[in-house]
Order: C-alpha cells, then sequence, then structure tokens
C-alpha cells in the first residue's frame, strides 16, 4: 500500500483575544503537523493490472471483430467446404476465413469472377500459403460492390468454393 507522508508545519494564526490596542499585538499562532495518510486508490497489485489489461484487450478485440463475418474452412461434420459458402456483406465489412477441419486450406480469389478494377493478388493467399492448424485466420475486407468468387486451391476439385456478394 502506498503512503503519503509530509513534513511540512503549517502556521495558522489566532484571532481570539484581539484588543483594539495602540501598539500591542495580541496575534499568536498554532503549528499543525499532518500525520501520514494512505494515498487513496493506490492498492493495485500486478495481478490486477494485468487482469485490467488483459479485459481491456478482450474489450478491444470484440469491438475490433463487430463488423466481421467469419466462415469456416472445413465444415465440422468433416467436409472440404466453406461455411457458408455463399453469402453477402456489406461494402468494407472484413470477412474472417477460420480454419476448421480438413486442413491444410487457403483462400484464393478467381481473377475471373470479381470485380473490374480489384487487384485480385491484394485480396487473395498465394496459392502456395497454407493455414495447416486449427483456429488459424486469414481476413480480408472487400470495398468494391459486386460478386466475388473464391476456392481454396488444395481442395477446389473437391468442390471447396464460395461467392460473396458485397453490397
Amino acid at each position: 500500500m502506498a503512503t503519503v507522508t509530509t513534513s511540512a508545519a503549517v502556521a495558522i494564526p489566532s484571532f481570539a483575544g484581539l484588543k483594539a490596542s495602540a501598539g500591542g499585538s495580541a496575534a499568536s499562532s498554532v503549528r499543525v503537523t499532518p500525520k501520514a495518510v494512505p494515498a487513496a486508490g493506490i492498492k493495485a497489485s500486478w495481478k490486477d493490472l494485468g487482469v485490467a489489461v488483459a479485459a481491456t484487450a478482450a474489450s478491444a478485440a470484440l469491438a475490433g471483430n463487430a463488423l466481421a463475418f467469419e466462415v469456416l474452412l472445413g465444415g465440422s461434420d468433416g467436409s472440404l467446404a466453406f461455411v457458408p459458402n455463399e453469402f453477402s456483406i456489406p461494402a468494407g465489412e472484413k470477412i474472417v476465413f477460420k480454419n476448421n477441419a480438413g486442413f491444410p486450406h487457403n483462400v484464393v480469389f478467381d481473377e475471373d469472377e470479381i470485380p473490374t478494377g480489384v487487384d485480385v493478388s491484394k485480396i487473395s493467399m498465394s496459392e502456395e500459403d497454407l493455414l495447416n492448424a486449427p483456429g488459424e485466420v486469414y481476413s480480408v475486407v472487400l470495398d468494391a460492390k459486386g460478386s466475388y468468387s473464391f476456392y481454396c486451391s488444395p481442395h477446389q476439385g473437391a468442390g471447396m468454393v464460395g461467392k460473396v456478394t458485397v453490397n
């Protein structure tokens, strides 16, 4: 616990017994020395501080993902699919592709099936890059309105394809 201590003395004049006399001063003074007092609210331990920081980070993460659309890579039943495989989002919303089952996976947008003017290399993973563990994610924000087709390059032949419409 932190403690605040001061050692200054304060002089307080006393006016009791003042007389209206021409030459004398009847003023006296009283000395007051403050005692050590605990500082209010300074009782946090490192553990408390860590809990507060973790709670703040979790709140920020939740707030940051408030406008995120999650797509699972691989169905919970073991299917090689995007879940959901077709969906709509507003322009500027983040899409989080999350490894779920049947990995490795990736997310590659089809350059022939995206809106004109969109650079496919800026929104796709490389065909060689793979998400290899459960929970790994790839995120992308699509700003241009239109339809985007995407696939998982290792499982495209098995039908792991999807489509997003940006409104």
